[in-house]
């Protein structure tokens, strides 16, 4: 965003969507700011030439005094109006106009598509248009009218003091120069030096954030990285006050010189000047003197407001361009598309030479595989391998780069996406709690009365009952301590397992397992398999895992590895083949208990036994 075109058709945006959220705050805006320009202009041209000219004419002192009540009696009201404005249209007006624009935000950032956020330069607009976006289009529109109304009453100005004395207009090119010329060198100058002090800001800040967190207290308190962090952080104060003396002289010189031609040379330059066609060549009497000097002070101070208004103006085009490109941002799969309805029912999954590419990375290379409805399938292979991949383009967060992906015969792309989506039940490696109670999270939803008894069952499923029974009120006990002091904290473990129960609750046709049993030691892993073996027979199960222990039941694995399937068959097979799933298997097995490689091999290993003996 750098041309004038550009800078003009982003405020132009602004004030439209601004209309189109709060119109009554645009309107009341615009009529502040002409009132304020209005009783500068009126104070200066008109009440000060009116009184002064009654006085040597001898006007009667009531009428007089009559213009003068009044004039107070407009400018009282003019000051009731803007309180009236401050006071109440305001902040109800701040509140809608935060409301309607998050509600714009909102719905965009739930429609874009997963890739969207894993996209640096979308999530940098995203987080500068939501940075608060509702001040910001308030001021932006502020600005607006300043500059409309500004340059009205700059150019009235004007003309008021070439109608008195046309020479005088020539002072006006002090503080043109000076707002526009110097301001701007100044403007450069403070866009160097912040553009050098931001790496030091960065660290600085930094440190400050860390120093607040409790994920660092511990290692604070058990380490010497304190001292260290000091040392970063007097260094980089250090740096901050280079910097600042590198761009001391400069900055002060032009700034001496924005005062001088901004006030200096029209104040004193027109005084003297107006004093010299008053008192020595008489071409002005009094009254024009006192417009003169009046107008003087009002025009330098409407044209800085006039300035100010325009490079911030400009300097906030960024926000807008920010907030426009993000809120116009066409969703390549948006999620609100409305395809065909796929119905209840999952009989058939077809990968057809898929391949993916991921940031010029080829993820998934030419894999076709078959799912079929009421068996259990494993992807197994070592991170990277591109299993989360493949349930990612399952679930149409992505779409593939080559090849087709069909759910009972038809192209993924065709379905309603919603509906589509809902024919799945996930549990996420790196699932996310939200401050809300238990069984919140669990349905991510509102949970109704007869919704309590699946809560609970779903956490037994998820070996984690138990736990969140001994918490204050049960499956409706906050979790996190972000909006209560009584907010639980689980483990990370048992955070976990209420992400699986998620999973459990949810009435679908496919249940999908990603890494679930990530935060878990080998015993708990071993029983929540068996538990989603039992609870699940009615599913299809896909579930992801390099931990080849816990596969050994299922129907069917696949074997991933650089975004191909290698190898795939049962269990038993794959040992048979004695390949890589074979050596991955006995690698995992050995480094687990102390049995001879060579019945690992042979399939001589039986897991349910180990967990028992261990428990003993």
């Amino acid at each position: 965003m750098n041309s004038l075109g550009e800078a003009i058709g982003n405020n132009f945006y602004a004030l439209s969507l601004m209309w189109r959220i709060c119109p009554k705050q645009v309107v009341h805006r615009a009529i502040t700011r002409f009132l304020g320009y209005f009783e500068w202009l009126f104070y200066s041209a008109f009440f000060m030439k009116y009184v002064i000219n009654s006085l040597i004419s001898e006007k009667e002192i009531s009428s007089i005094l009559f213009f003068v009540i009044i004039t107070i009696g407009v400018f009282g009201c003019i000051s009731l109006y803007n309180s009236y404005v401050k006071g109440k249209i305001e902040p109800l007006a701040q509140v809608i106009i935060n409301r309607e624009l998050n509600v714009r935000i909102f719905a965009k950032v739930q429609n874009v598509e997963l890739s969207c956020f894993e996209d640096e330069s979308f999530y940098n607009k995203y987080m500068l248009a939501v940075n608060k976006a509702d001040e910001c289009l308030t001021e932006i529109i502020d600005l607006i009218w300043g500059i409309v109304f500004g340059a009205i009453a700059t150019c009235t100005a004007f003309f008021l003091l070439y109608k008195i004395d046309k020479w005088a207009i020539l002072f006006v090119i002090f503080p043109i120069i000076g707002n526009f010329g110097f301001n701007k060198v100044l403007g450069r100058i403070e866009f160097e030096r912040n553009k050098d002090m931001a790496p030091y800001n960065r660290k600085i800040e930094y440190i400050n954030r860390v120093m607040y967190m409790t994920d660092y207290a511990k290692e604070i308190r058990l380490t010497n990285v304190f001292s260290l962090m000091k040392k970063h952080y007097s260094e980089a104060i250090q740096e901050l006050i280079n910097t600042a003396h590198k761009y001391t002289f400069k900055g002060m010189i032009f700034h001496w010189l924005q005062v001088i031609f901004t006030f200096s040379f029209i104040f004193e330059g027109l005084l003297i000047y107006g004093a010299y066609r008053s008192l020595v060549t008489h071409a002005l009497n009094l009254a024009e003197l006192s417009v003169i000097t009046s107008i003087m002070v009002s025009s330098t101070w409407i044209l800085i407001s006039f300035t100010e208004s325009l490079m911030k103006g400009f300097k906030n085009g960024l926000f807008i361009w920010n907030l426009r490109s993000f809120l116009e941002y066409e969703e390549k799969i948006p999620e609100d598309y409305d395809g065909i309805d796929p119905g209840e029912e999952i009989k058939t999954i077809e990968f057809k030479n898929v391949s993916f590419m991921y940031k010029d990375k080829m993820v998934i290379r030419n894999l076709s595989l078959e799912i079929r409805k009421g068996k259990n399938y494993a992807l197994v292979g070592h991170n990277g391998a591109g299993k989360s991949t493949l349930i990612k383009l399952l679930m149409r967060f992505y779409d593939p780069t080559e090849g087709e992906i069909f759910c009972n015969g038809r192209n993924i792309k065709e379905y309603n996406l919603q509906k589509y989506r809902a024919l799945f039940g996930t549990a996420f490696q790196n699932c996310s709690i939200f401050s809300m109670s238990v069984a919140e999270n669990v349905l991510l939803g509102e949970v109704s009365e007869k919704d309590r008894d699946l809560v609970k069952e779903a956490l037994r499923m998820a070996d984690v009952y138990e736990k969140v029974k001994t918490l204050p009120h049960d499956i409706d006990a906050m979790l996190t301590k972000e909006f209560s002091e009584d907010g639980a904290v689980l483990s990370g473990g048992e955070f976990q397992k209420i992400g699986i129960a998620r999973a459990f609750a949810r009435r679908c046709a496919v249940k999908i397992f990603d890494e679930p049993s990530s935060a878990l030691d080998p015993i708990s892993e071993f029983y929540l398999f068996d538990s989603i073996k039992n609870n699940c027979k009615e599913n299809t199960v896909l579930f992801i895992s390099h931990r080849l222990s816990s596969v050994q039941n299922a129907d069917w694995v696949f074997m991933l590895e650089g975004g191909e399937i290698k190898e795939e068959g049962t269990h038993s097979m794959l040992m048979e083949k004695k390949g890589i799933y074979a050596d991955m298997y006995t690698k995992q097995a050995e480094n687990y208990l102390a049995t001879p490689a060579h019945d690992i091999k042979n399939g001589i290993f039986d897991l349910k036994e180990v967990t028992h003996g261990k428990e003993c």
